[in-house]
């Protein structure tokens, strides 16, 4: 299938690692460095409520006298993070992500995660695409 015609459901990592929004964030840099990830999708009582990032570990790490082994990852985490179906188109999700300058697409479907879909995930594809895959 041609690159332009892929769509999430072809492109997503499926059934994504997520955290609960009252974990702590020492829960969420475990579960990042145990699954070799760098988002994490935040779930409370089963709905996304937003994705915490490496980025965000690295913010708080940066600041003193904060300790993230007490700190919430609803605290911590970015809301309302970018979703899309499993029917929306690559091109669609990768402009979104580079106008608005985000990391992570959560791919969404009937209420439930299903997928997600990353920088690192998009440079694969073009990678595939410069070598003519």
């Amino acid at each position: 299938m041609a690159i332009r015609n892929l769509t999430m459901g072809d492109c997503m990592s499926q059934v994504p690692v997520t955290i609960d929004a009252g974990l702590t964030m020492d829960d969420a840099a475990q579960r990042m460095f145990d699954h070799k990830i760098r988002h994490l999708p935040v779930v409370d009582r089963g709905h996304l409520v937003g994705v915490v990032s490496e980025r965000d570990l690295a913010m708080i790490d940066s600041i003193p006298n904060v300790d993230r082994q007490s700190m919430s990852v609803a605290t911590a985490m970015s809301s309302n993070p970018y979703t899309c179906s499993k029917a929306t188109p690559l091109v669609e999700v990768v402009d979104t992500m580079a106008d608005q300058k985000i990391g992570t697409a959560i791919v969404m479907e009937s209420g439930k995660i299903v997928g997600i879909f990353t920088t690192i995930d998009a440079l694969r594809y073009l990678a595939d695409a410069l070598r003519g895959k």
